[in-house]
């Protein structure tokens, strides 16, 4: 809490002439981003950055609305004539930003290069299910299953898929074709994005001419930066107690609301200690995660029992699952039935967590830091620049890291993505290299089923399954914060915490 307060006093008292300098195009608004973009190419970007940028460059076929519902975007209606056969009937007013007309076959060739090997992505096991995908006449796309899966709409949505010109290859990432409101200009590791306005857009001309995505990791920067005005826009980069002082600030305002975004924790199954439940659970126990959500977060998150939004269709009944409020003396138990007495210096095992340099993600190590000791357990951070930190956490060496579900959670499917057997990188996303048989039945079994309330029953169980293993611990819900410039109008905060106000946004 020292940290925190001293960050947020720095903001009065930092000269400014740290900042860079305002932009020379006033009509560019410049938005802080944590880190770069890791593929701008939706097929192969999993991180953060990566799918919010890339959905304004590429167009899904379905976008989610504020209830997690599909609704039309590319495809303007879609039927299912047998459980294992998808159609999808395209606009045809659609263009790529090299002027080419979106068809059916670029839909047909996006969805191939998932599934057929020629791309290493993660985002492949999604389409596992996919047998064979036609371009029945230029705007009719006909997906084959090789068996049902009724999260196949969910995997073709915003932020999780975009359709790219037919031939891209694996370099597409480099300079981006899409379909969507913004064309890419250039880009410049851990420094800048840039974005030009998509004078074409079939679904209305953003009001925005340009967008300078800046790369700033530590937040003090970012907040300063607002402060003076050489940037315009920081969404939930900031720590709680920055935005609650530049909400006052001249010139700034602040939009907020609930988000579906999950901070979460992650274990190593695979790794020394971190094999043993009774030491994840005792981690759990260790926890405090109200005190955490009260200091950090000054309450402006929601504590998670699971990875889904809250209210969610599918969501397990809290009172149903197991549960590990803070605990000292539970989790001293545990540790000495995993075999872990307390030493001489206090200390019962030692463990390391994996961090970025996000302030908020280092506040949360220090604080778990210091309640983990009082259990026992010595917990030593390492801390590296976004890339290495993902690099790190997708090939499995660490044992505990901290990041966030952002919009794959708001689909129950997030299960077997994260923790289904056949989901280690590079096909899905379970990094800690988690394996249950009971649960990869159930999550089989709702993947096959269409009835809605069979598929609950099964996910329930999935939830059930991974409270009790505790192969992650979900953290919390924060809430969406943007600080921005009142030169910047017409800016609302999405639950999923995505850069769409950047489609509607305008400058005085």
């Amino acid at each position: 809490m020292r940290r925190l307060l001293a960050a947020t006093g720095l903001l009065g008292c930092l000269p400014l002439a740290s900042c860079r300098s305002a932009p020379e195009n006033g009509r560019t608004v410049v938005m802080i981003v944590e880190s770069s973009p890791n593929n701008l190419d939706l097929r192969l970007g999993t991180d953060a950055q990566s799918e919010r940028i890339g959905s304004l460059v590429f167009d899904p076929l379905v976008r989610k609305d504020e209830h997690f519902e599909m609704q039309p975007w590319l495809a303007t209606r879609w039927e299912q004539p047998d459980p294992l056969t998808w159609i999808f009937h395209l606009r045809s007013d659609v263009y790529f930003h090299n002027g080419q007309p979106l068809a059916a076959a670029d839909v047909v060739w996006t969805i191939e290069s998932l599934i057929d090997g020629s791309l290493i992505t993660s985002k492949g096991g999604a389409f596992s299910a996919v047998a064979s995908v036609e371009a029945r006449d230029p705007l009719t796309v006909v997906i084959h299953m090789k068996r049902p899966d009724a999260s196949l709409l969910f995997n073709l949505s915003d932020g999780l898929f975009g359709v790219v010109p037919r031939g891209s290859g694996r370099d597409l990432g480099q300079h981006p074709i899409g379909s969507g409101p913004f064309r890419f200009e250039s880009a410049e590791q851990d420094k800048e994005v840039v974005l030009d306005r998509n004078d074409r857009y079939w679904a209305g001309t953003p009001k925005l001419e340009r967008v300078l995505f800046s790369v700033v990791p530590d937040a003090v920067t970012a907040a300063l930066e607002l402060k003076k005005g050489s940037a315009d826009i920081a969404s939930n980069v900031l720590t709680l107690d920055m935005v609650h002082t530049l909400e006052h600030a001249p010139g700034l305002a602040v939009e907020a609301g609930p988000g579906s975004t999950v901070y979460y924790l992650n274990f190593n199954v695979t790794q020394g200690p971190l094999r043993d439940r009774r030491v994840r659970q005792a981690i759990a126990c260790a926890m405090d995660r109200t005190a955490i959500v009260r200091a950090v977060w000054r309450d402006q998150a929601r504590l998670a029992t699971t990875l889904l939004p809250p209210g969610h269709w599918a969501e397990a009944r809290p009172e149903t699952l197991a549960r590990y409020p803070q605990d000292l003396a539970r989790a001293a138990r545990l540790l000495d039935e995993a075999g872990f007495p307390v030493g001489k210096d206090g200390v019962r095992l030692g463990l390391e967590i994996k961090i970025s340099t996000d302030e908020t993600t280092r506040l949360l190590a220090i604080v778990l830091q210091q309640q983990l000791r009082a259990a026992g357990i010595r917990l030593t951070l390492r801390s590296a620049e976004f890339g290495t930190f993902y690099s790190d956490v997708t090939r499995g060496v660490f044992q505990i890291y901290s990041l966030k579900w952002i919009g794959s959670n708001e689909d129950p499917d997030i299960f077997r993505y994260a923790y289904g057997s056949d989901r280690f990188p590079p096909k899905g996303g379970n990094r800690g290299r988690y394996s249950n048989p009971k649960l990869d039945a159930d999550l089989t079994a709702a993947a096959n089923s269409s009835e809605e309330s069979t598929r609950k029953g099964y996910f329930v169980d999935a939830q059930k399954i991974l409270a009790e293993d505790v192969p992650g611990i979900p953290l919390w819900f924060p809430n969406n914060e943007i600080v921005h410039t009142q030169r910047v109008t017409k800016i609302v905060a999405s639950g999923s915490g995505s850069y769409d106000f950047l489609r509607t946004a305008e400058l005085k």
